[in-house]
């Protein structure tokens, strides 16, 4: 088995996006992971469109690697089996709400007793305290009230709804593994073990990063197209001849001479560094009309051999052909159980001496039971 975490196994009781998603990483990176979940209640990413070869590609993507047992956890005897299984285990990851797992008999103070240097880790919209920690939530709503959905998007259109799960997974996920790992670091230091708490709405206030110390610090609250990043300068999308759109981060004097010679337009080289808002405003309307007449391959290949920070938005499809991220082995082949292959996106971290390796599609529900019952 490949991977820097060979040595770890995880009980998984975790569904949908944050926590799977946060146990494919282990599994990726050499993790035993067991999967627990309930027979008469389908994990939706199960179900959810498109298919492939039958099976839902969220699923196969998000449980690669991972075996898989189906177990009413609210039938008499399931806590003892449980209780049983985690004498072999790890590290516990749960996504039910605060109390949940305590009422099933397999909360962290019970696993604790059988396996006293447990590292238990619980994801959850708002966290473990707090008059919300019950609340029902999305990805939408913890953006919302971390402060993150005000100071996207446009000025009279208002925040937009992401396109990928940003407190999911760049709050939970991410921020899961990072602590997990820590607490891991931590027992093989004092052999003590620790419940993790993770909420994805405090993971998602964490992400303002440099609006969030303007504002606390600096007392500049952000705004929509208000700042250098967030649409307030020339640093923005623009539209092209033929509806597609062009990336411009041009910010460096260097990079934003270039990009003004490129365009013919090298006597506003200057605005772009200017501070004044007019001096940007202008410089976007230059950029909008130059790059609206032509086409985004024309600018990809006037642009090619051109260090301008300036990118065509691309498709995943057109992005998984990308040579870059072809090079980096960003897409690749996961066995399907049936000697073929499904496409997926690949691991993102890069390590010398242990490499991460997807070993297999997610597994039917209860495929292990016997293994592991």
């Amino acid at each position: 088995m490949a991977g820097p975490l060979t040595s770890l196994k995880v009980l998984d009781f975790s569904t949908l996006l944050p926590g799977p998603y946060a146990t494919m990483l282990l599994a990726d990176m050499g993790a035993e992971v067991l999967r627990v979940e309930a027979p008469d209640r389908v994990d939706l990413t199960r179900v959810m469109p498109p298919h492939d070869a039958g099976v839902s590609t969220a699923h196969s993507f998000l449980n690669r690697g991972k075996m898989s047992i189906g177990l009413n956890l609210k039938e008499e005897g399931s806590a003892e089996k449980i209780l049983e299984l985690i004498k072999g285990y790890d590290i516990v990851i749960e996504q039910f709400r605060p109390g949940v797992m305590d009422r099933l008999g397999i909360g962290y103070e019970a696993l604790k007793a059988v396996r006293p240097d447990l590292i238990y880790c619980a994801i959850t919209g708002y966290g473990q305290t707090g008059p919300y920690r019950n609340r029902a939530g999305h990805d939408i709503n913890y953006l919302s009230l971390a402060g993150v959905s005000s100071h996207c998007g446009r000025a009279d259109s208002g925040p937009p709804p992401m396109g990928i799960q940003i407190a999911d997974v760049a709050g939970g996920s991410h921020h899961a593994v990072m602590g997990i790992l820590a607490a891991v670091i931590h027992r093989q230091q004092t052999g003590e073990g620790q419940f993790v708490d993770i909420s994805m709405t405090d993971a998602a206030f964490a992400l303002n990063a440099m609006s969030g110390a303007a504002c606390l610090a600096g007392g500049q609250e952000q705004k929509p197209e208000s700042t250098l990043l967030n649409g307030g300068s020339f640093y923005d999308y623009y539209q092209t001849s033929d509806g597609r759109w062009l990336s411009v981060g041009s910010l460096e004097p260097q990079f934003s001479a270039r990009l003004c010679e490129t365009l013919g337009i090298p006597d506003m080289a200057s605005y772009a560094t200017s501070q004044k808002p007019e001096h940007q405003q202008q410089l976007k309307a230059a950029l909008k009309e130059k790059i609206a007449a032509k086409s985004v391959a024309d600018w990809q290949a006037i642009f090619s051999g051109q260090d301008a920070c300036v990118e065509p938005v691309l498709t995943i499809s057109e992005a998984a052909e990308h040579p870059q991220l072809k090079a980096r082995d960003m897409v690749i082949g996961v066995d399907r159980g049936d000697g073929t292959q499904q496409k997926q996106i690949g691991f993102p971290i890069k390590f010398e001496k242990t490499e991460a390796e997807a070993r297999w599609i997610g597994r039917k529900l209860g495929a292990d039971n016997a293994d592991y019952l």
